[in-house]
């Protein structure tokens, strides 16, 4: 079957007995967020031939691409982004650093730290990226949409409140966190991040509040480096909820299942969330550059399933799902796709043509070490 006949043979789905509305937040100038020429993730001027830098445009444009190819795009509602206000930046990050990177914005760019170069206007972009997160969050607690996706950039879950880290220079989801809280007078929000290193940025913006459960399921010491062992918690009245789950490298979809089904959704029931946020990053698929993990677009649709029964059990279904890594560009497009019909209830009739090569790598199974570390992490639900 061609691309162009999928528009013409898509079959409608609901997810359980519920149809819902799904939202989509997009804007062109998000690919215009210039990383400039690098070895992966090495500035030029090594011995390494440069290149470009792996946080290019093309894994969102293709996602953006493949979802228009689909139809499935034309099922989803468009959700306009606008710039993130300095009041809402300023709930995360210091006004030091926001000073910092606007003036280089606005000459040529430069580099915010912790491997994050930007170029001209990247600033702005990045602002753009943060209120469409906001826009999101917006859209579900007004109840234009049940839920949604927002396909930004630059990403967002590294960056700490003085400084860039991880190609990520606003922390997108708890800027978009803390607005949910303050001006949705929200008392209790949740955090599922999936992106294959650890959510640093999240965890520290809520470190100190109970009002934040933060959860972050990644590759053990993978990116930051020494971040998000089990044993950081939360502190002072946070303390408890921040769970870390650091998987050992090579975990497939029995791992990850079994950390939704014996951590992740037990940690929501109790916690009892009004709004769940998705840092939303695809890069422990199978073949990523910048993880050793094994999953496919069955396992992301796995997640995103349970996610979705789990909200709908607890908050109305409420999911706001931001982008973040995901580095494979051929993969990449199928594994968002998959989480979006989650979302959507819709199925395109588009199969993934990596997905039987990728479940059939060996080790897809749950292991025994990985077994051993998910009993580890599940101790921390004593604690909620």
């Amino acid at each position: 079957m061609s691309l162009l006949a999928y528009t013409q043979t898509r079959e409608y789905s609901v997810y359980g007995d519920v149809k819902v509305a799904t939202g989509f937040v997009w804007h062109e100038i998000y690919m215009w967020h210039d990383t400039g020429t690098h070895s992966g993730v090495m500035a030029p001027g090594g011995p390494v031939q440069p290149y470009e830098h792996v946080e290019n445009p093309e894994t969102k444009r293709r996602i953006r691409n493949l979802l228009e190819v689909s139809g499935l795009l034309d099922k989803l509602v468009p959700v306009v982004a606008h710039k993130a206000t300095q009041e809402q930046l300023l709930r995360v990050h210091t006004q030091e650093y926001l000073d910092r990177i606007s003036v280089m914005s606005a000459e040529t760019g430069g580099d915010a730290g912790g491997f994050t170069p930007f170029g001209k206007d990247s600033y702005e972009i990045a602002r753009l990226s943060a209120g469409g997160v906001i826009a999101a969050v917006d859209a579900v607690m007004n109840g234009a949409v049940a839920n949604a996706y927002a396909l930004v950039r630059p990403p967002g879950h590294h960056a700490l409140a003085d400084t860039g880290m991880g190609f990520c220079l606003l922390c997108n989801g708890a800027i978009a966190g803390l607005h949910a809280l303050e001006t949705h007078g929200l008392e209790r929000i949740a955090f599922v991040d999936w992106d294959v290193h650890h959510g640093n940025g999240t965890q520290a913006a809520f470190w100190e509040d109970p009002r934040a459960l933060t959860i972050s399921v990644h590759q053990d010491n993978c990116f930051p480096p020494n971040s998000g062992p089990i044993e950081d918690n939360g502190s002072g009245p946070g303390e408890g909820f921040n769970i870390n789950i650091p998987l050992p490298p090579g975990s497939g979809v029995g791992a990850y299942e079994t950390v939704f089904e014996r951590i992740v959704v037990p940690a929501l029931k109790t916690y009892q969330p009004e709004l769940i946020i998705v840092p939303c990053g695809f890069d422990a698929g199978a073949h990523d550059p910048l993880g050793r993990m094994q999953l496919h677009s069955g396992a992301y649709r796995l997640m995103a399933g349970k996610l979705m029964t789990t909200a709908q059990e607890l908050c109305d279904g409420r999911i706001v799902m931001c982008h973040e890594g995901g580095y494979n560009v051929s993969t990449v497009p199928f594994f968002a796709l998959a989480v979006i019909e989650t979302l959507s209830g819709e199925k395109t009739g588009v199969e993934d043509p990596f997905l039987e090569l990728l479940a059939g790598l060996g080790g897809q199974e749950l292991q025994p070490h990985q077994n051993e570390a998910i009993q580890r992490a599940e101790s921390l639900l004593a604690n909620l």
